[in-house]
């Protein structure tokens, strides 16, 4: 696999690796490699180009470069760090070799829609994504043996702008792909196309960039060459995008286009992880080759099971794509011409066993294609199940094989430096790699005074963050002065700090808190003890309902009744949100449960000692122990029944536990009784719900097993059968099935 030219203009020999570490996010998530780039080249610079070694280096003055080649200060720090590197990408010393050498020369493919990795490459939409990069970060650190497959999204996900009336605006414009750490990966003929797709009667040429991120590399599918019609260029040009057909054609590219250039480049997974459904297409074009190479469907079926690792990440049934019949026919029927599947094959493959109507159900897909399904928490395993249940008639719930790995959080890319120093000179520099029981129980040892003050410094950072974040909106955006006030301007280090930051859907309740603007606001305003929210996230663009949601909560920060106390940051980005859960006293999650799956948030502020209060739902059903934070109680009935009760609970929680913690200091001025909470939420969170801890499950009850093909635990659905193309009508699964 090569790549293109350089892209640095300038770099003296003696300095010339500086390229190779600033084209890996390996960067990222080492610290001394992160603080030699921040500090010891230009800092001011490093924080005009946003944290981006590659634009940074590209803009530097070619003097200054020359003056630190010859700096012996400056070329010792280079030196460690570049063997530093060196040794991290190439060293066979690695958990997945200690624990699995059969296995360690074999590569796994982890497909995903989205992949959240630097803000410099806003490829990502939310949860998913970050996630999917947390999950490469890790694989990376533990040596497993993956390559990422995902779309290369020219001009991203969306740039949020709230217009005069508070409603959400999307724009946006393609980034420029020189200035960012990724390259154009060029084919064994020399040519950017790498597969070929036949779809809506012409062919679709697909390349593909790649992105490094440690010990494994990342492949972006891309559409946008020359020789592609226009319309098919857009394919990978922004991403969730367009309508249903311009959906099912990215997934589509995803999915076969995926495996087409995997093989291109000479790539031979063992293992395939489809992360959501909208990968699900990887799998019926792996099937397409076994049968095409002369293997019996259900020989061919049994193969693909065996090999693929399948992740569910809702409940919500939005987010799940069903595609309709005559669309599925327009996008893909060429495929059934040319293949050894023919178009009642196909559908049977996407059938939902509750749903009919024909429409191809991509995460059932998903499902029946996989021996190994997972939920992404413990009570989402469950709920996964509970919905899943149809595709295995006769079975009770609790014997579906769906299983579920909680989700967890990459803590190199996610804690504060300021706090891992502080955890460096109680446990020394090896504290991220200690996996035994009781280790983390030391952290309630750590001096409260400690804490709280490396706690004000990263919350004094974010608010600074947040005024100058105003500042360049009203240069560049902003027609009046109100938005100065509800950007966050007047909010202070003293108050006690809300957070509310995620993707604004309608089940995630941004609204709970309004449902009584006069008991927020005496909670807000309380001349003794004052409270401050500060919300972000974006709305789907599709979605007026949340959209709806995110203007109330703009009118709010626009109420003298509230005198500026709560804020909303537009365009919310992995930027802003490691200043966030770093900055905020107290991350607020309200779901609906049982909708939220996950909530991965929560376990990024617990890193940087930041409680959490929630609702019983993801990871906090299971994470909550009634120190690391607050739960509202579980409520049943109709939703305003339950919304009512979970506000009463909210607002009782916060006036009688949170607030009067918070305000309760010693002649140190340290609220004692908070800072125990907040050194439990560090407890919990580094000692459970770590990616470290996530891909290593992941890796021995699901990617181990894939490697090695094994179908002794085979239990597919028996909900449909399927006409192969000879015509002979087969049962998805054995006649027998175990757990029966």
């Amino acid at each position: 696999m090569t790549g293109s030219s350089s892209k640095i203009p300038y770099l003296p020999r003696r300095i010339a690796g500086l390229e190779r570490l600033a084209l890996n996010l390996w960067w990222r998530w080492n610290r001394s490699a992160r603080l030699f780039l921040r500090y010891d080249i230009d800092p001011v610079l490093w924080t005009a180009v946003r944290h981006n070694p590659v634009a940074m280096l590209r803009q530097i003055e070619p003097g200054q470069l020359a003056e630190l080649a010859k700096d012996p200060a400056f070329l010792a720090k280079y030196d460690a760090v570049m063997e530093e590197f060196d040794r991290a990408l190439t060293s066979e010393d690695t958990w997945f070799r200690r624990s699995y050498p059969e296995m360690a020369d074999r590569t796994i493919a982890y497909f995903c829609a989205e992949f959240g990795l630097h803000s410099s490459i806003p490829i990502y939409s939310g949860g998913l994504g970050v996630l999917a990069g947390d999950h490469c970060k890790a694989a990376s650190d533990l040596g497993v043996p993956l390559v990422g497959v995902g779309l290369m999204y020219h001009q991203g996900y969306f740039d949020q702008k709230l217009n005069l009336e508070g409603w959400q605006e999307g724009s946006g414009e393609a980034f420029d792909p020189v200035d960012k750490p990724i390259e154009h990966v060029v084919g064994p003929d020399g040519k950017l196309a790498l597969a070929t797709l036949r779809t809506g009667g012409r062919d679709i040429h697909i390349g593909a960039w790649r992105l490094n991120v440690g010990r494994l590399h990342l492949i972006l599918l891309d559409t946008r060459l020359e020789e592609n019609h226009p319309e098919d260029r857009e394919l990978t040009y922004r991403l969730y995008g367009g309508g249903r057909e311009h959906r099912l054609k990215q997934e589509w590219v995803l999915g076969v286009g995926g495996v087409r250039v995997l093989r291109t480049l000479g790539i031979d997974p063992t293992a395939w992880h489809a992360n959501e459904g909208h990968a699900a297409f990887m799998m019926v074009e792996r099937l397409r080759e076994l049968v095409d190479g002369g293997e019996s469907f259900e020989d061919a079926m049994a193969e693909v099971r065996a090999r693929s690792v399948f992740t569910t990440h809702t409940p919500v049934p939005a987010g799940h794509d069903m595609f309709a019949p005559e669309l599925v026919d327009a996008v893909c029927g060429s495929y059934f011409d040319s293949t050894g599947i023919d178009r009642a094959t196909f559908s049977q493959l996407g059938h939902h066993p509750t749903i009919d109507h024909g429409r191809f159900h991509m995460t059932a897909a998903g499902i029946r294609l996989s021996t190994h399904v997972n939920g992404v928490s413990a009570k989402h395993g469950a709920v996964t199940r509970d919905l899943w249940t149809p595709m295995w008639p006769g079975r009770d719930a609790s014997a579906v094989p769906i299983r579920s790995v909680t989700n967890g959080v990459h803590v190199g890319s996610w804690m504060a430096h300021s706090y891992m120093e502080l955890l460096d000179r109680h446990f020394g520099p090896d504290w991220g790699r200690h996996d035994e029981d009781g280790f983390w129980e030391q952290v309630l040892d750590l001096d409260d005074a400690a804490v709280w003050e490396i706690h004000i410094d990263l919350k004094k950072q974010l608010l600074d963050f947040c005024r100058e974040q105003a500042r360049s909106r009203w240069k560049e955006l902003w027609k009046e002065a109100a938005h100065l006030v509800g950007a966050g301007t007047l909010l202070g280090p003293k108050p006690l700090t809300i957070g509310f930051a995620r993707r604004f859907a309608t089940y995630k309740r941004a609204h709970l808190l309004f449902l009584d603007e006069e008991r927020l606001q005496r909670l807000l305003t309380d001349p003794h003890r004052p409270v401050q929210i500060l919300f972000a996230g974006k709305a789907h663009p599709a979605d007026d309902q949340a959209k709806a949601v995110l203007q109330r909560v703009w009118s709010a920060t626009r109420d003298v009744r509230f005198e500026g106390r709560i804020a909303f940051v537009e365009d919310y980005e992995l930027h802003l949100a490691h200043r966030l859960v770093q900055g905020v006293d107290l991350w607020l999650n309200v779901p609906r449960v049982p909708m939220e799956a996950s909530g991965t948030s929560g376990m990024k502020a617990g890193l940087n000692c930041v409680p959490q209060l929630s609702s019983l739902d993801g990871w906090w059903a299971e994470g909550f122990d009634g120190t690391n934070g607050w739960a509202l109680p579980l409520a049943e009935g109709a939703d305003d029944e339950v919304d009512r009760h979970d506000h009463e609970s909210l607002f009782r929680i916060l006036e009688r536990e949170v607030v009067p913690l918070y305000y309760d200091r010693d002649d140190r001025n340290v609220p004692t009784g908070y800072v125990k909470r907040m050194k439990n939420a560090l407890r919990v969170a580094a000692s459970r719900y770590t990616t470290r801890r996530m891909v290593q499950e992941y890796a021995r009850d699901f990617y181990v097993p894939a490697l090695a093909g094994a179908r002794e635990m085979d239990d597919p659905p028996t909900d449909a059968t399927i006409a192969p193309p000879s015509g002979d009508v087969i049962p998805i699964t054995p006649s027998v099935s175990s757990g029966d």
